[in-house]
């Protein structure tokens, strides 16, 4: 691929435009196995930004994070048939371990309910043991015959899965609640992606689930992106596994339980929601790098003046808290530099030439409008936080009134499809409730319901698909 920046129209070819900016900006590469990736230095950072974020909301309200095995024994996930069966096409097995054939096939993680929820039959005996409330920050792998899509789509991610067992439902529902909120909170005021969120039904929920909620939204493309999902798990596992506690009332009980994660998916959601024909755009609050400064000498001018302005300069944004780096790379030009931040993505940028040495001042321009403003050194500091301030409310507000655009209200199943053909999003439909008309309506357009809404909408039709009386709205929408 070439060392120049992004060469092909966000508007023009998005799935080529996608690929070119996730490369050529540094954020990963294709690993030599096939369906892999690498996380390169730009994401893994961003992903670091995101558990950091993730774990002081999660750790305030009392969960701790802890590590268990990659390997799952096959026995272990044929306990509970409904998750095996929803895992089975792919789940990779290790079969062998040096030159010694396995007694029992090992699966390599796709999801770790049946792990620790074995380990938790063991800890759990008393009403006193629970709440327990785990998390870990891990791979999995899901052999994805699929074509595969940097971040979207390969068989091994990065993710965090939450594991909790409760006393009762009303605080597994309770959990499952909170949990949302702030993967909510987490995609809207820190990632700058407006989300919807509702339930899954009962064909698309979690395999093993009693129900799965779930935030999703739409990208530029018309597809929609699953950002998170909590799960409901009820008491299946725990009947399997055999998760049993004496409770106040000296009774024996099974615990109800949770699990919910968001995984490196994310990272494509900001590639593709926030990216331009210039590369990525980074929210200020999840950038690893929020301003950069770029000293921008002359022939006649004293270089080593400029230079010393801009290390002061940096110096004074750091002490501040601002994530600053300064480029003074001798071999590249200024426009040069200008370029490659742009592709990386960084909020601001901050130049410096000799007549700002003189005057006592800086220009600032912006990554999301590429506007400049010539500020006063004295003031650098205020303008800087206020601009990221405004830059974090001005993409989250252009994603959302874009999200908006893409809801469209339907009646008949013949506009249904030329919606969906024409320009995607979400289908916003009324449904009878019944799996038949949900299957008819994916097997014949691909599309899936991604959500029913927690707030319940008057249905405004007769059902989509058969015609008959419609009990709820539902959102439709073919995805990633």
């Amino acid at each position: 691929m070439s060392d120049l920046g992004v060469i092909v129209k966000k508007s023009e070819d998005f799935s080529e435009w996608y690929t070119q900016v996730v490369l050529k900006s540094g954020l990963a590469d294709y690993a030599p196995i096939k369906g892999c990736m690498i996380f390169r230095e730009l994401s893994y950072a961003i992903w670091e930004k995101i558990q950091e974020i993730f774990n002081e909301k999660i750790k305030r309200t009392g969960h701790k994070n802890v590590y268990f095995p990659l390997f799952i024994p096959e026995s272990f996930l044929r306990k509970e048939a409904e998750h095996f069966a929803g895992f089975v096409p792919e789940v990779a097995w290790v079969t062998i371990g040096g030159d010694t054939p396995l007694e029992e096939r090992l699966a390599i993680r796709p999801t770790s309910e049946t792990i620790i929820y074995a380990t938790y039959a063991k800890w759990i005996r008393s009403w006193r043991d629970l709440p327990i409330k785990l998390n870990q920050w891990c791979s999995v792998v899901r052999w994805e015959t699929k074509s595969t899509k940097l971040f979207l789509r390969t068989r091994e991610f990065l993710w965090q899965e939450g594991h909790t067992a409760h006393a009762t439902k009303e605080e597994a529902d309770k959990e499952v609640m909170e949990i949302l909120n702030e993967y909510k909170d987490l995609m809207e005021n820190y990632l700058a992606i407006p989300v919807l969120v509702g339930m899954k039904t009962e064909s698309e929920k979690f395999a093993g689930a009693l129900y799965t909620t779930t935030l999703e939204t739409i990208m530029p493309d018309g597809k929609a992106l699953q950002m998170g999902t909590s799960h409901n798990l009820g008491q299946n596992f725990s009947k399997v596994f055999n998760i049993k506690f004496i409770g106040e009332d000296e009774k024996e009980h099974y615990v109800w339980q949770t699990s919910w994660g968001i995984s490196t998916r994310v990272i494509g959601a900001l590639v593709m929601v926030h990216g331009d024909d210039k590369g990525l755009v980074l929210p200020p609050k999840i950038a690893p790098i929020q301003a950069v400064v770029i000293p921008i000498p002359y022939k006649d001018a004293d270089t080593s003046t400029i230079l010393a302005k801009a290390r002061e300069i940096r110096e004074k944004l750091q002490k501040a808290g601002i994530s600053t780096v300064l480029d003074d790379r001798k071999e590249y030009t200024p426009g040069w530099k200008f370029n490659d931040w742009e592709l990386k993505g960084v909020p601001l940028r901050i130049e410096i030439g000799p007549r700002d040495v003189k005057q006592g001042q800086v220009t600032i321009a912006r990554r999301d409008t590429f506007e400049k403003q010539v500020v006063k050194e004295e003031k650098l500091i205020d303008t800087v936080q206020q601009l990221l301030e405004v830059i974090q409310r001005n993409l989250f507000n252009k994603a959302k009134k874009f999200l908006e655009e893409m809801i469209t209200p339907v009646k008949i199943y013949d506009e249904f499809k030329q919606v969906l053909k024409e320009k995607g999003g979400f289908i916003k439909a009324s449904w009878c409730g019944s799996r038949e008309c949900e299957e008819k309506i994916k097997e014949e357009t691909s599309a899936t319901i991604r959500l029913i809404p927690f707030e319940r909408e008057e249905p405004f039709s007769n059902c989509i698909y058969c015609g008959k009386e419609a009990k709820e709205v539902v959102y439709f929408a073919k995805s990633y």
